[in-house]
């Protein structure tokens, strides 16, 4: 038996080797007799004129759904089976469906290629631009069973109708506020802020704290300690909410907008400090500047005409600090 040139097939049989030298040759004796295409073998004429009868002799054992060719009954079968075929090269994951792996691998690339029209921000996924529209359009579809109330995420409904059975998941409630947990040492803590009490002390400046953990964060302000490190620039904070708020700096994230020109912030304070430009408000209420310039206001009012030097005491607490300290401030009315 003569092979072809350029292989070297082993031990074929004579109805092999014709059917494999139709891949050098190109000849397809197995014509389909609906539409004339060519096929090589008769197994293929058979699996292609399903095409047109409809066919689906490949049936599912564990649902029944039935196929018209075997590789789409072993690709169907994967999602009946534990072992995920998929795999993310960069961090492992694997996934049951290519589309998923795609879906996944944007968070490593970065790549948001859907954006909200409204507002600009950009997606990776087109799921979480429907959703976030929802901000713009008040939509909330998903609505609670037990009360009527509706939510734009079907995670804060999840969230939501779990307030439905907190007796039966949180046992200790307070009898101040009603507030339940699932623990008492929970209870325990929480009811320190009716109570007032703050058993842990910092020796450095005697400040005392409702929680341990509150004490710890403290504690850093004397030691200098900042365990918390951005992975982009480096730089390191003493609390974990600081790093939060400065990761927003790289990201380019600004998830706070104004509701007067819709301009946006990566932090919160600073979208404060801009909503004061419409409102004319110098200093906010309750700060040292607010509180000094309230006073003055009040004195301008009772004596309008009166051009003399007063001082104005004011009790400065620096809480972050951890102490507490007052004094005068001289200030004079123009003469």
């Amino acid at each position: 038996i003569q092979h072809s040139s350029g292989c070297h097939p082993q031990s074929l049989q004579s109805s092999g080797l014709i059917r494999h030298q139709r891949t050098h040759t190109g000849e397809k004796p197995y014509t389909c007799a609906e539409c004339g295409k060519g096929f090589r073998q008769s197994s293929d004429l058979a699996e292609h004129h399903r095409t047109h009868t409809g066919e689906k002799p490949y049936t599912c054992g564990d649902c029944g759904q039935s196929f018209a060719r075997p590789s789409n009954l072993v690709h169907h079968r994967r999602t009946h089976a534990s072992n995920r075929v998929f795999c993310c090269l960069e961090c492992g994951k694997s996934f049951q469906h290519s589309t998923s792996l795609s879906r996944h691998r944007k968070t490593h690339t970065g790549e948001k290629p859907y954006r909200c029209p409204e507002c600009g921000d950009n997606f990776s996924q087109s799921s979480n631009l429907l959703t976030h529209q929802r901000s713009h359009t008040l939509e909330k579809p998903y609505k609670c069973p037990d009360c009527g109330r509706s939510f734009n995420r079907a995670s804060n409904l999840l969230q939501h109708q779990q307030t439905h059975t907190l007796i039966e998941q949180k046992p200790h409630v307070c009898g101040e506020c009603g507030k339940a947990f699932q623990r008492n040492e929970h209870l325990v803590t929480h009811q320190r802020i009716h109570t007032g009490e703050r058993p842990f002390s910092c020796e450095d400046c005697g400040r005392a704290f409702s929680q341990s953990s509150q004490l710890v964060s403290h504690r850093r302000v004397h030691t200098g300690e900042k365990p918390y490190a951005c992975s982009e620039c480096g730089k390191h904070f003493v609390r974990r909410a600081g790093l939060a708020r400065h990761m927003l700096t790289h990201g380019g994230e600004r998830p706070h907008h104004c509701g007067q020109c819709n301009k946006r912030f990566s932090q919160s304070q600073d979208l404060s400090r801009h909503q004061r430009s419409h409102t004319g408000e110098r200093h906010p209420e309750g700060s040292v500047l607010g509180l000094l310039t309230a006073s003055l206001q009040t004195r301008q009012r009772k004596w309008p005409y009166q051009a003399i030097s007063f001082p104005i005491y004011a009790s400065f607490s620096y809480s972050s600090l951890g102490f507490s300290s007052a004094f005068p401030l001289k200030m004079s009315k123009a003469k």
